[in-house]
């Protein structure tokens, strides 16, 4: 196993917890240096938060651990690929590298529809690896939403 997948392991285990929770099955877990520093999933039907989505419940705690905004070096380990919003803002905490398991057409802002964390004109750019464990992470959201359509 390597250690993009190991991390990515980790964060399926967020993404089950938000499931089991109702919330839609996205996980996410932060590393730096070899240690999860953050961790996260999605928590917007409990907290009626529409910024509660993994990748930002996962930099708030990794922003604390750290003690700073700058999450650096960090890597972002996430079941599915971020929307505009996280995409934002791991490139405003100054993530290193994004690993991501399925791909989102509907809402995917790291190469589907729009390609953030590489866009030249931002102020910060970060590695992107797709596809990390995408079967199980892909199958965990149509199984979630397949049970939501019954």
């Amino acid at each position: 196993m390597t250690d993009d997948e190991k991390y990515m392991a980790e964060a399926l285990a967020e993404a089950r917890a938000a499931a089991e929770a109702g919330e839609v099955p996205v996980g996410c877990v932060i590393v730096s240096r070899g240690r999860v520093i953050g961790r996260g999933h999605n928590l917007r039907e409990a907290t009626n938060d529409p910024t509660a989505h993994a990748e930002i419940v996962a930099l708030r705690e990794a922003a604390k651990a750290v003690g700073c905004w700058r999450v650096t070096p960090a890597a972002c380990y996430v079941t599915c690929e971020p929307c505009p919003m996280c995409a934002g803002a791991l490139v405003n905490a100054r993530v290193d590298r994004l690993v991501y398991g399925c791909a989102d057409p509907k809402a995917g802002a790291c190469g589907t529809l729009f390609d953030i964390p590489r866009d030249p004109r931002l102020n910060h750019r970060m590695e992107v690896a797709a596809g990390v464990m995408e079967p199980e992470c892909a199958r965990l959201l149509q199984e979630f939403f397949r049970g939501r359509r019954l």
